[in-house]
């Protein structure tokens, strides 16, 4: 009995997730901004794409950093305000204050080391870069795991023991 190719995602559940998840970063930002602050010992190291769309910031400061920059916020940081599709903040570098815009899409890693929380997400295309092909085409269906257990993530290395 021959066994019959696995579906393809239509659905697009890795990109759901991925957005969902970017959504806790947004939660975590908002807390952090508000009035109380940043509770308890929490801070968070947040890494994103210099030359994702959308990224803005003094230009000499970007160009130390043109593939990817961590940014800390912990006891020095200003103006924290996240929005819908990015967050702003004023952080000092060499002891000057410089704004960061930074479009929640283009974070490729959040962590708050007080609790060892991680999340980690796909970095977004670089401007002019070629997308893979769409799951439809052959070579992507060729490519693809044919164990659905290959996509799985365990979660086990960032709780708590």
């Amino acid at each position: 009995m021959a066994q019959e190719p696995p579906a393809q995602d239509q659905m697009h559940y890795d990109a759901m997730a991925q957005e969902a998840l970017r959504g806790v970063v947004k939660a975590a930002l908002r807390k952090a901004a508000s009035p109380g602050g940043l509770p308890g010992a929490h801070h968070f190291y947040i890494t994103f794409k210099t030359d994702a769309p959308g990224v803005s910031g003094p230009a000499d400061l970007l160009s130390k950093y043109p593939d990817e920059m961590t940014i800390v916020l912990q006891h020095q940081y200003w103006d924290l305000a996240p929005g819908e599709t990015f967050f702003s903040v004023t952080l000092k570098f060499g002891g000057q204050p410089k704004r960061l815009s930074v479009p929640y899409a283009a974070v490729t890693r959040f962590y708050d080391p007080s609790v060892q929380f991680l999340l980690q997400f796909e970095a977004p295309a670089a401007p002019g870069a070629e997308q893979a092909p769409p799951a439809s085409e052959p070579a992507a269906e060729a490519a693809a795991p044919t164990d659905p257990a290959d996509k799985v993530v365990s979660l086990d290395q960032f709780r708590k023991k």
